[in-house]
């Protein structure tokens, strides 16, 4: 009789900075990494003190275990991550060890790029062996992701409105890919894009709102020309300093937890940048152990584990 299991694949991230030559390692595939990116990343690190992606990610699968359990469904729940520890090969031999046989995979990034989640699929195939998985690939418009993010965007927004005496506009960001990665039919930015609408239109109060793709590159100490998707958060800034507007809300509706690009992006640079042009900038809480998202990631799970025992001969 088929055992099942569920896992949570996610980016990961190293515990400290001196570990960041070999996670870069990891992230370019090999390929040797500049210097000054190291540095780069290894100062950003330094800024915020570390990444909790893994510890929170490991922290959304324990949670994700237990919702599943309370729908009478008792799954074990498993995270691994692409480019850190637990890896995907390490973790995919644990569940053989405890005699799983085929598992619902979830990639904790909502929409779908061939760069993105096509990569997460790509290495956890290869490393299945002999186990039978379902991959959901896409979840940008699901419910529950949307009413997450839309309980974080409410009361900041109201609390940053009374505040400031006015009603205050929000951008939306999520993170770009290079184009040259972007297959001919990939859903990627119009999924982005769509995710954003859904959160808007789930909070009446916003009065108005903008789109954009952060963390283009590693910026001056990046060695690659290549173009991004944008517009860039920068690009964005500008736009809206320049319309007059002077506080914005940002809700990164690309992540589902804290890490670098949040910590260090959003709340260091783009915030500096933003005071730089006369615009007071602050943003939502991240999901993180959101109740609202730990049960759309529940519900996917539960869809894949149905559509594992139907495919059972």
């Amino acid at each position: 009789m088929a055992k099942q299991a569920v896992l949570l694949l996610a980016h990961g991230t190293p515990e400290n900075a001196g570990q960041i030559p070999e996670y870069l390692h990891n992230v370019a595939g090999g390929r040797p990494m500049p210097q000054a990116v190291i540095d780069e990343v290894q100062r950003r690190y330094a800024l915020i003190g570390h990444s909790p992606l893994t510890k929170i990610t490991l922290e959304q699968a324990r949670l994700v275990e237990a919702e599943l359990a309370s729908m009478g469904e008792p799954t074990p729940v498993y995270a691994a991550m692409r480019n850190w520890r637990p890896t995907i090969p390490d973790v995919l031999g644990r569940m053989r060890a405890d005699g799983v046989t085929e598992a619902a995979v979830l990639c904790l990034a909502p929409h779908n790029a061939h760069v993105s989640v096509g990569l997460y699929r790509h290495a956890v195939e290869s490393a299945a062996a002999d186990l039978h998985l379902d991959f959901t690939g896409s979840w940008a418009a699901h419910p529950l992701l949307i009413e997450a993010f839309a309980e974080r965007l409410r009361p900041a927004l109201t609390r940053f409105s009374a505040e400031v005496g006015a009603p205050v506009p929000v951008l939306f960001t999520a993170h770009s890919v290079p184009c040259r990665t972007l297959e001919a039919c990939d859903p990627y930015a119009d999924e982005a894009r769509r995710t954003a609408a859904l959160v808007a239109a789930r909070v009446p109060d916003i009065p108005q709102w903008f789109f954009a793709f952060q963390s283009q590159s590693i910026n001056a100490a990046s060695a690659s020309k290549a173009a991004w998707l944008g517009p860039t958060v920068e690009q964005t800034l500008d736009a809206i300093a320049a319309a007059g507007v002077r506080t914005l809300l940002l809700q990164p509706i690309g992540f589902l937890c804290d890490h670098l690009e949040i910590l260090y992006d959003v709340d260091i640079h783009f915030r500096a940048y933003a005071a730089g042009r006369g615009l007071r900038l602050e943003r939502t809480e991240s999901l993180n152990a959101s109740a609202s998202l730990v049960r759309a990631i529940a519900d996917l799970a539960r869809l894949g584990l149905e559509r594992l025992g139907r495919a059972q001969p």
